[in-house]
């Protein structure tokens, strides 16, 4: 099968380097008009004028903006086990109309991909259902419980990494053992940092809002000092260790000065932690503002997207959270924590950095696609002759309300529900095959 791609902007190939304004496009990027031919899955040339020949597709992209396939190194596909929130079907066919084709689905499920059965169950499903690449992670003890770790060994072939997500391992020895094993298994070690201890029954940040209006509090330091206590034992072990949803500015300086001391660590954030604080929380649809971490505060938001661009943070990942509509719209102190993600990432980014100046397209791409790829040792994430012809094409200039009931997600959970954007993915190939392509 073949496809070539006419008339279609990319980034020039020292564009991350690059500040020259060329055409006008936000964000100070080098942007150059090229066809591009897939043929077999791999992208086999790039040229200004590609001519057709028989049995090759062609698609007009009228200027529109081709980059790599994203990558999001966390999501929640719920199944098995939550197929009412969410399935692996709904959420990569999300994932493709957010422009992404490849994602790493958390292990919080039931069963629990915890051992080299439920890992083989977990892969049959995906690639029974899956619409683009899905790679698994394997939880880091049985069943997420804490009290016992797997078999690394037996299981490190099968997954992309090892992580109890949604709950944080909570003694330090174990973690410890936890990591002396992953790094034999030649695996990174990805937390979800909260310390329960610190908790003390609390569901949104213990900050203005939560204190105005009654809500318990959950403190800063409940992230921050897992993450103070992991980076010391990746330092003793030399695992690489990788920050979910980072989210505090406690938590931005742990890392900033891990990395100074030469620790094998990086973190990620969700881009709600970065447009988002507790002083934006809105009573109507309250639950549709809780996720774990919580909003926090104002200073907290500007120390991450500070953290972000001087590179304390290395990437962004959705950590997209589908639920049930019934469950969310429970009491705020007993709803489910999380929101959706996969649609809304690349608009929201685009929107409020990219077009505002705060950082280019090409930065943009390189924290959603190229980073998380070669932090993870992934052959995608790459535009360019000879690589997997996974790609996404945006139109830059297109807006869009976000319409949480346009979801291609079983969930509907989101802040960002009549939000204004621009960026609007158009078109998603996966392994070079269309799985998504907006209609006009």
């Amino acid at each position: 099968m073949a496809i070539l791609l006419k008339n279609g902007k990319m980034l020039a190939p020292n564009a991350l380097q690059s500040s020259t304004l060329r055409d006008g496009t936000a964000g100070g990027d080098a942007l150059q008009l090229n066809d591009v031919l897939i043929c077999d899955g791999i992208v086999k040339e790039i040229a200004l004028n590609i001519e057709s020949t028989d049995g090759v597709e062609v698609i007009d992209l009228q200027n529109k903006f081709i980059a790599p396939g994203l990558i999001d190194v966390h999501t929640h596909l719920r199944e098995p086990g939550g197929e009412h929130k969410e399935t692996i079907e709904t959420g990569t066919e999300a994932a493709a109309r957010g422009g992404f084709t490849t994602i790493a689905a958390m292990p919080n499920t039931n069963p629990v991909p915890d051992c080299k059965e439920s890992l083989e169950y977990v892969h049959d499903l995906i690639n029974k259902n899956a619409k683009i690449r899905v790679l698994p992670y394997g939880a880091i003890t049985k069943n997420e419980a804490g009290e016992e770790l797997v078999k690394f060994d037996e299981m490190a072939e099968q997954v992309f990494a090892f992580t109890d997500d949604g709950r944080g391992v909570q003694t330090a020895g174990m973690m410890y053992e936890a990591m002396v094993q992953a790094k034999k298994a030649g695996k990174s070690i990805v937390a979800h940092c909260e310390d329960d201890s610190l908790l003390f029954g609390g569901y949104l940040h213990a900050g203005d809002y939560a204190k105005a209006n009654g809500h318990k509090g959950i403190m800063s330091a409940s992230e921050s000092v897992q993450i103070a206590r992991d980076a010391l034992l990746a330092w003793e072990t030399g695992v690489h260790y990788h920050v979910c949803h980072i989210s505090t500015k406690q938590s931005v300086e742990v890392v900033r000065f891990a990395k100074s001391m030469g620790i094998n660590i990086t973190a990620e954030i969700s881009p709600h932690h970065l447009l988002l604080s507790d002083k934006d929380i809105c009573e109507e649809n309250i639950s549709d503002y809780k996720m774990n971490p919580p909003l926090r505060s104002e200073v907290d938001r500007l120390a991450c997207v500070e953290g972000l661009l001087d590179g304390t943070i290395d990437m962004i990942a959705t950590d997209h959270a589908p639920h049930a509509e019934e469950e969310k719209r429970r009491n705020i102190d007993v709803a489910p924590f999380g929101i959706v993600g996969l649609e809304t990432a690349f608009p929201l980014m685009y929107t409020n950095f990219v077009k505002t100046g705060k950082m280019t397209l090409a930065k943009l791409i390189d924290l959603i696609a190229t980073k998380p790829a070669e932090v993870f040792g992934l052959e995608y994430g790459r535009f360019e002759v000879g690589a997997v012809a996974d790609i996404a094409i945006f139109d830059l200039e297109k807006e869009m309300t976000i319409n949480r009931n346009a979801f291609k997600s079983k969930g509907r959970n989101t802040p960002f529900d009549g939000v204004n954007v621009t960026g609007i993915p158009m078109m998603t190939i996966y392994d070079g095959k269309v799985v998504f392509k907006e209609e006009v």
